[in-house]
Protein backbone atom coordinates (compact mmCIF):
# COMPACT_ATOMS: atom_id res chain seq x y z
CA UNK A 1 0.00 0.00 0.00
CA UNK A 2 1.37 3.38 -0.98
CA UNK A 3 1.15 6.27 1.33
CA UNK A 4 1.28 9.96 0.47
CA UNK A 5 1.65 12.42 2.98
CA UNK A 6 2.66 16.57 1.91
CA UNK A 7 5.18 18.31 3.90
CA UNK A 8 5.08 22.11 4.17
CA UNK A 9 8.55 23.52 4.26
CA UNK A 10 9.36 27.38 5.00
CA UNK A 11 11.90 28.41 2.51
CA UNK A 12 14.71 31.20 4.32
CA UNK A 13 15.67 32.69 0.43
CA UNK A 14 18.01 36.09 1.10
CA UNK A 15 16.49 39.25 -0.61
CA UNK A 16 18.24 38.62 -4.53
CA UNK A 17 16.86 34.72 -4.02
CA UNK A 18 13.34 36.18 -3.05
CA UNK A 19 13.98 38.74 -6.14
CA UNK A 20 14.65 35.69 -8.22
CA UNK A 21 11.86 33.22 -7.27
CA UNK A 22 9.06 36.06 -7.03
CA UNK A 23 10.37 36.71 -11.22
CA UNK A 24 10.25 32.80 -11.59
CA UNK A 25 6.80 32.37 -9.98
CA UNK A 26 5.67 34.89 -11.68
CA UNK A 27 6.75 34.03 -15.38
CA UNK A 28 5.36 30.86 -14.76
CA UNK A 29 2.45 32.31 -13.66
CA UNK A 30 1.71 33.96 -17.27
CA UNK A 31 3.29 30.99 -19.02
CA UNK A 32 0.09 29.14 -17.32
CA UNK A 33 -2.31 31.79 -18.54
CA UNK A 34 -1.10 31.94 -21.83
CA UNK A 35 -1.36 28.04 -21.89
CA UNK A 36 -4.57 28.21 -20.79
CA UNK A 37 -6.25 30.80 -22.90
CA UNK A 38 -4.38 28.43 -25.88
CA UNK A 39 -6.08 25.50 -24.69
CA UNK A 40 -9.54 26.70 -24.49
CA UNK A 41 -9.86 27.81 -27.95
CA UNK A 42 -8.07 24.75 -29.45
CA UNK A 43 -9.49 22.15 -27.08
CA UNK A 44 -6.23 20.38 -27.41
CA UNK A 45 -5.12 18.62 -24.19
CA UNK A 46 -2.62 16.52 -25.89
CA UNK A 47 0.52 16.90 -24.64
CA UNK A 48 2.74 16.10 -27.49
CA UNK A 49 1.03 18.54 -30.09
CA UNK A 50 0.76 21.27 -27.40
CA UNK A 51 4.90 20.67 -27.28
CA UNK A 52 5.18 21.19 -30.89
CA UNK A 53 2.62 24.69 -30.74
CA UNK A 54 4.10 26.16 -27.72
CA UNK A 55 7.37 25.56 -26.68
CA UNK A 56 9.48 27.52 -28.24
CA UNK A 57 6.89 30.62 -27.99
CA UNK A 58 6.93 29.83 -24.01
CA UNK A 59 10.93 29.96 -24.20
CA UNK A 60 10.68 33.05 -25.86
CA UNK A 61 8.21 35.01 -24.42
CA UNK A 62 8.21 34.24 -20.84
CA UNK A 63 12.37 33.22 -20.80
CA UNK A 64 11.26 29.30 -19.68
CA UNK A 65 14.19 27.22 -19.25
CA UNK A 66 13.26 23.71 -21.27
CA UNK A 67 11.70 21.88 -18.05
CA UNK A 68 10.18 24.82 -16.61
CA UNK A 69 8.41 24.93 -19.77
CA UNK A 70 7.05 21.56 -20.09
CA UNK A 71 5.92 21.74 -16.33
CA UNK A 72 3.75 24.59 -17.45
CA UNK A 73 1.68 22.30 -20.27
CA UNK A 74 1.56 19.66 -17.51
CA UNK A 75 -0.27 21.95 -14.90
CA UNK A 76 -2.84 23.91 -17.19
CA UNK A 77 -3.60 19.96 -18.80
CA UNK A 78 -4.30 18.63 -15.63
CA UNK A 79 -5.90 21.45 -14.17
CA UNK A 80 -8.46 21.27 -17.50
CA UNK A 81 -8.70 17.68 -17.56
CA UNK A 82 -9.84 18.02 -12.96
CA UNK A 83 -12.86 20.46 -14.04
CA UNK A 84 -13.62 18.54 -17.32
CA UNK A 85 -14.29 15.47 -14.67
CA UNK A 86 -16.16 17.91 -12.20
CA UNK A 87 -18.21 20.14 -14.15
CA UNK A 88 -18.03 18.01 -17.19
CA UNK A 89 -17.57 20.96 -19.18
CA UNK A 90 -14.94 23.69 -21.02
CA UNK A 91 -14.33 26.73 -18.35
CA UNK A 92 -11.23 28.24 -18.82
CA UNK A 93 -9.22 28.28 -15.35
CA UNK A 94 -7.14 31.89 -14.29
CA UNK A 95 -3.98 31.27 -12.48
CA UNK A 96 -3.78 33.64 -10.18
CA UNK A 97 -1.73 32.39 -7.06
CA UNK A 98 2.07 32.52 -7.70
CA UNK A 99 2.94 28.88 -7.69
CA UNK A 100 5.68 26.60 -9.41
CA UNK A 101 5.50 22.84 -10.15
CA UNK A 102 8.64 21.20 -9.71
CA UNK A 103 9.56 17.71 -10.74
CA UNK A 104 11.58 15.66 -8.50
CA UNK A 105 15.44 15.57 -9.50
CA UNK A 106 14.89 17.94 -12.61
CA UNK A 107 13.55 20.90 -10.90
CA UNK A 108 14.55 20.81 -7.57
CA UNK A 109 15.91 18.55 -5.40
CA UNK A 110 16.63 18.60 -0.97
CA UNK A 111 19.30 17.50 0.91
CA UNK A 112 20.11 18.21 4.52
CA UNK A 113 21.32 21.64 4.26
CA UNK A 114 20.01 22.57 1.18
CA UNK A 115 16.98 22.94 -1.13
CA UNK A 116 18.36 23.45 -4.71
CA UNK A 117 16.06 24.85 -7.30
CA UNK A 118 15.68 25.07 -11.05
CA UNK A 119 15.04 29.28 -11.62
CA UNK A 120 14.96 31.90 -14.53
CA UNK A 121 18.44 32.08 -14.37
CA UNK A 122 19.79 28.68 -13.39
CA UNK A 123 20.00 26.59 -9.98
CA UNK A 124 19.86 28.34 -6.57
CA UNK A 125 20.33 26.70 -3.52
CA UNK A 126 18.25 28.11 -0.65
CA UNK A 127 18.24 27.34 2.86
CA UNK A 128 14.90 26.31 4.64
CA UNK A 129 13.21 24.81 7.79
CA UNK A 130 14.74 21.43 8.28
CA UNK A 131 13.10 20.45 11.95
CA UNK A 132 11.18 16.94 11.20
CA UNK A 133 12.34 16.30 8.16
CA UNK A 134 15.32 14.34 8.95
CA UNK A 135 13.35 10.50 8.58
CA UNK A 136 12.22 11.59 4.86
CA UNK A 137 15.97 11.59 3.79
CA UNK A 138 15.98 7.53 3.76
CA UNK A 139 15.59 7.13 0.06
CA UNK A 140 15.21 3.52 0.85
CA UNK A 141 11.56 4.16 2.67
CA UNK A 142 10.91 7.48 1.55
CA UNK A 143 10.04 8.73 -2.08
CA UNK A 144 9.56 12.45 -3.03
CA UNK A 145 7.03 13.18 -5.56
CA UNK A 146 6.22 16.39 -7.72
CA UNK A 147 6.30 19.76 -5.10
CA UNK A 148 4.82 22.96 -5.21
CA UNK A 149 6.46 26.14 -4.65
CA UNK A 150 4.09 28.71 -3.41
CA UNK A 151 4.57 32.58 -2.38
CA UNK A 152 2.48 34.14 0.53
CA UNK A 153 2.07 36.53 2.68
CA UNK A 154 5.94 37.56 1.42
CA UNK A 155 6.86 34.29 2.27
CA UNK A 156 8.25 31.03 0.33
CA UNK A 157 6.51 27.43 1.22
CA UNK A 158 7.62 24.36 0.01
CA UNK A 159 4.76 21.42 -0.43
CA UNK A 160 6.54 18.44 -0.75
CA UNK A 161 4.53 15.04 -1.05
CA UNK A 162 6.57 12.33 0.29
CA UNK A 163 5.46 8.55 -0.53
CA UNK A 164 6.30 4.94 1.24
CA UNK A 165 5.12 1.72 1.17
CA UNK A 166 3.16 0.53 3.84
CA UNK A 167 2.05 -3.50 4.32
CA UNK A 168 -0.82 -4.55 3.45
CA UNK A 169 -3.20 -5.31 6.73
CA UNK A 170 -5.00 -8.56 6.21
CA UNK A 171 -8.45 -9.36 8.13
CA UNK A 172 -6.26 -12.33 9.92
CA UNK A 173 -4.27 -9.04 11.37
CA UNK A 174 -7.67 -7.42 13.44
CA UNK A 175 -7.75 -7.70 16.97
CA UNK A 176 -9.53 -4.94 18.14
CA UNK A 177 -12.22 -2.51 16.33
CA UNK A 178 -13.39 1.00 17.24
CA UNK A 179 -16.05 2.75 16.15
CA UNK A 180 -15.68 6.68 16.04
CA UNK A 181 -18.59 8.93 16.13
CA UNK A 182 -17.81 12.71 15.17
CA UNK A 183 -19.45 15.08 16.12
CA UNK A 184 -19.17 19.45 17.47
CA UNK A 185 -20.28 18.81 21.47
CA UNK A 186 -17.67 15.61 21.34
CA UNK A 187 -15.78 16.50 18.49
CA UNK A 188 -15.46 12.24 18.73
CA UNK A 189 -16.25 9.54 20.85
CA UNK A 190 -14.61 6.01 20.49
CA UNK A 191 -15.94 2.81 21.88
CA UNK A 192 -13.74 -0.19 21.60
CA UNK A 193 -13.59 -4.19 21.80
CA UNK A 194 -12.82 -3.17 25.32
CA UNK A 195 -16.15 -1.68 26.08
CA UNK A 196 -14.32 1.75 26.61
CA UNK A 197 -15.56 4.84 25.76
CA UNK A 198 -13.58 7.54 25.26
CA UNK A 199 -14.52 11.29 24.78
CA UNK A 200 -12.48 13.90 23.12
CA UNK A 201 -14.43 17.36 24.68
CA UNK A 202 -15.23 20.12 22.34
CA UNK A 203 -16.79 22.43 24.61
CA UNK A 204 -13.12 24.64 24.21
CA UNK A 205 -12.81 24.56 20.84
CA UNK A 206 -16.80 25.61 20.26
CA UNK A 207 -16.14 28.34 22.34
CA UNK A 208 -13.51 29.84 20.78
CA UNK A 209 -15.38 29.30 17.18
CA UNK A 210 -18.13 31.36 18.85
CA UNK A 211 -15.42 34.13 19.34
CA UNK A 212 -14.09 33.80 16.05
CA UNK A 213 -17.73 33.88 14.85
CA UNK A 214 -18.82 37.24 16.76
CA UNK A 215 -15.53 39.02 15.51
CA UNK A 216 -15.64 38.08 12.02
CA UNK A 217 -19.35 39.79 11.83
CA UNK A 218 -18.24 42.56 13.75
CA UNK A 219 -15.47 42.99 11.14
CA UNK A 220 -18.02 42.56 8.29
CA UNK A 221 -20.06 45.80 10.03
CA UNK A 222 -17.17 47.84 9.10
CA UNK A 223 -16.56 47.74 5.78
CA UNK A 224 -12.89 49.76 5.73
CA UNK A 225 -9.77 48.15 4.17
CA UNK A 226 -7.91 47.70 7.46
CA UNK A 227 -10.83 45.39 8.47
CA UNK A 228 -10.93 43.35 5.38
CA UNK A 229 -7.38 42.73 5.96
CA UNK A 230 -7.66 41.51 9.52
CA UNK A 231 -10.57 39.17 8.00
CA UNK A 232 -8.49 37.48 5.82
CA UNK A 233 -5.55 37.35 8.47
CA UNK A 234 -8.21 36.23 10.71
CA UNK A 235 -9.69 33.21 8.60
CA UNK A 236 -5.75 32.00 7.97
CA UNK A 237 -5.33 32.09 11.17
CA UNK A 238 -9.23 30.43 11.98
CA UNK A 239 -7.93 27.12 9.67
CA UNK A 240 -4.56 27.03 10.92
CA UNK A 241 -6.26 26.58 14.75
CA UNK A 242 -8.82 24.47 13.14
CA UNK A 243 -5.76 21.70 11.42
CA UNK A 244 -3.95 21.80 14.11
CA UNK A 245 -6.63 20.43 16.54
CA UNK A 246 -7.52 17.76 14.01
CA UNK A 247 -3.98 16.65 13.85
CA UNK A 248 -4.30 16.41 18.01
CA UNK A 249 -7.21 14.67 18.03
CA UNK A 250 -6.39 12.09 15.47
CA UNK A 251 -3.18 11.25 17.12
CA UNK A 252 -4.78 10.73 19.87
CA UNK A 253 -7.43 8.53 18.69
CA UNK A 254 -4.95 6.22 16.66
CA UNK A 255 -2.41 6.14 19.56
CA UNK A 256 -5.08 5.19 22.13
CA UNK A 257 -5.73 1.67 20.51
CA UNK A 258 -3.26 -1.01 19.82
CA UNK A 259 -2.12 -2.22 16.42
CA UNK A 260 -3.90 -4.14 14.02
CA UNK A 261 -7.05 -1.76 15.16
CA UNK A 262 -9.95 -1.39 12.51
CA UNK A 263 -11.11 2.00 12.80
CA UNK A 264 -15.34 2.22 11.64
CA UNK A 265 -15.92 5.65 10.53
CA UNK A 266 -18.53 7.35 8.75
CA UNK A 267 -18.91 7.42 5.21
CA UNK A 268 -19.55 11.59 4.76
CA UNK A 269 -18.47 11.28 1.03
CA UNK A 270 -21.18 13.92 -1.10
CA UNK A 271 -23.37 14.67 2.21
CA UNK A 272 -24.13 18.23 2.58
CA UNK A 273 -25.27 19.03 6.14
CA UNK A 274 -26.45 22.49 5.61
CA UNK A 275 -29.28 20.66 3.71
CA UNK A 276 -29.87 17.28 5.14
CA UNK A 277 -30.00 18.23 8.88
CA UNK A 278 -31.84 21.10 9.64
CA UNK A 279 -30.42 23.47 12.42
CA UNK A 280 -31.56 26.47 14.22
CA UNK A 281 -29.76 29.71 13.33
CA UNK A 282 -27.95 30.21 15.91
CA UNK A 283 -26.40 26.66 15.91
CA UNK A 284 -26.25 26.60 12.43
CA UNK A 285 -22.42 27.91 11.67
CA UNK A 286 -20.86 25.53 14.16
CA UNK A 287 -22.38 22.74 12.80
CA UNK A 288 -21.66 22.93 9.58
CA UNK A 289 -18.46 24.65 9.25
CA UNK A 290 -15.81 22.44 11.12
CA UNK A 291 -13.81 20.49 9.22
CA UNK A 292 -15.22 16.62 10.00
CA UNK A 293 -13.57 15.55 6.76
CA UNK A 294 -10.12 16.63 7.47
CA UNK A 295 -10.37 15.23 10.76
CA UNK A 296 -11.80 11.81 9.02
CA UNK A 297 -9.19 11.85 7.03
CA UNK A 298 -5.95 12.48 9.10
CA UNK A 299 -7.02 9.74 11.46
CA UNK A 300 -6.84 7.20 8.14
CA UNK A 301 -3.30 7.82 7.02
CA UNK A 302 -2.62 7.98 11.26
CA UNK A 303 -4.13 4.84 11.55
CA UNK A 304 -2.34 3.60 8.31
CA UNK A 305 0.75 4.54 9.40
CA UNK A 306 0.42 2.40 12.50
CA UNK A 307 -0.59 -0.70 11.06
CA UNK A 308 -4.30 -0.13 11.51
CA UNK A 309 -7.23 -0.14 9.18
CA UNK A 310 -9.72 2.02 8.23
CA UNK A 311 -13.60 0.94 7.46
CA UNK A 312 -16.15 4.24 5.90
CA UNK A 313 -19.94 2.77 6.40
CA UNK A 314 -23.14 4.35 5.63
CA UNK A 315 -24.15 6.75 8.43
CA UNK A 316 -28.18 5.90 7.88
CA UNK A 317 -29.52 5.63 11.46
CA UNK A 318 -25.80 5.32 13.90
CA UNK A 319 -27.78 7.95 16.00
CA UNK A 320 -31.24 6.53 16.25
CA UNK A 321 -30.31 2.55 16.33
CA UNK A 322 -30.04 1.18 19.84
CA UNK A 323 -27.38 -0.82 20.06
CA UNK A 324 -29.06 -3.18 22.22
CA UNK A 325 -31.98 -4.09 21.21
CA UNK A 326 -31.85 -2.76 17.45
CA UNK A 327 -34.71 -0.54 17.24
CA UNK A 328 -34.53 2.51 15.22
CA UNK A 329 -36.96 5.62 15.89
CA UNK A 330 -35.81 9.06 15.38
CA UNK A 331 -37.19 10.01 18.87
CA UNK A 332 -35.08 7.72 20.52
CA UNK A 333 -32.29 10.41 20.68
CA UNK A 334 -32.79 13.96 22.21
CA UNK A 335 -30.38 16.52 20.35
CA UNK A 336 -30.93 19.35 22.87
CA UNK A 337 -29.79 16.93 25.61
CA UNK A 338 -27.50 14.78 24.04
CA UNK A 339 -29.08 12.16 25.27
CA UNK A 340 -30.49 8.75 23.63
CA UNK A 341 -32.91 6.54 25.27
CA UNK A 342 -34.78 3.95 23.17
CA UNK A 343 -38.33 4.09 23.09
CA UNK A 344 -38.76 -0.09 22.86
CA UNK A 345 -35.81 -1.55 25.95
CA UNK A 346 -35.34 2.06 27.64
CA UNK A 347 -31.12 1.60 27.34
CA UNK A 348 -29.90 5.11 27.34
CA UNK A 349 -26.59 6.37 26.91
CA UNK A 350 -24.88 9.91 25.57
CA UNK A 351 -26.14 10.05 22.15
CA UNK A 352 -22.48 10.33 20.47
CA UNK A 353 -21.38 7.16 22.43
CA UNK A 354 -24.60 5.54 21.02
CA UNK A 355 -22.99 6.49 17.54
CA UNK A 356 -19.57 5.17 18.14
CA UNK A 357 -20.95 1.70 19.70
CA UNK A 358 -23.27 1.38 15.81
CA UNK A 359 -20.70 1.80 14.09
CA UNK A 360 -18.70 -0.56 16.27
CA UNK A 361 -20.81 -3.11 15.90
CA UNK A 362 -20.87 -2.42 11.87
CA UNK A 363 -17.47 -2.72 12.12
CA UNK A 364 -17.78 -6.24 13.87
CA UNK A 365 -20.51 -7.20 11.01
CA UNK A 366 -18.41 -6.19 8.12
CA UNK A 367 -15.24 -8.05 9.84
CA UNK A 368 -17.61 -11.24 10.07
CA UNK A 369 -18.74 -10.83 6.63
CA UNK A 370 -14.82 -11.02 5.54
CA UNK A 371 -13.86 -13.54 7.65
CA UNK A 372 -16.67 -15.68 5.79
CA UNK A 373 -15.83 -15.13 2.69
CA UNK A 374 -12.26 -15.47 2.92
CA UNK A 375 -12.87 -18.85 4.02
CA UNK A 376 -15.01 -19.87 1.62
CA UNK A 377 -12.64 -18.61 -1.28
CA UNK A 378 -9.97 -21.34 0.57
CA UNK A 379 -12.51 -23.51 0.88
CA UNK A 380 -13.42 -23.37 -2.62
Amino acid sequence: MLQTVTMKVQIYADDHQKQLLLTTLQAYQKACNFVSEYIFSSRDLKQASLNRALYHTLRDRFFLRSQMAQSVLKTVIARYKSILTTEKEWIKPEFQKLQYDLVWNRDYSLTDSFFSVNTLEGREKVPYAKKGMEPYFNRSIYAFGTANLVFRKGKFYLHIPVSRDLPDIQVSDIKNVAGIDIGVNFLAACYDSAGKTSFYNGHTVKHKRIQYQRMRRKLQTIHTASAKRCLKRMDHRENRWMQDVNHCISKALVSSQPKGTLFVLEDLTGIARGKSEPFRRYGRHRHVSWAFYDLQKKIEYKALRNGCMVLFVDPSYTSQCCPKCGHIEKGNRSKERHTFRCKNCSYQSNDDRIGAMNLYQKGLSWLEQEQVRQFDTVAG
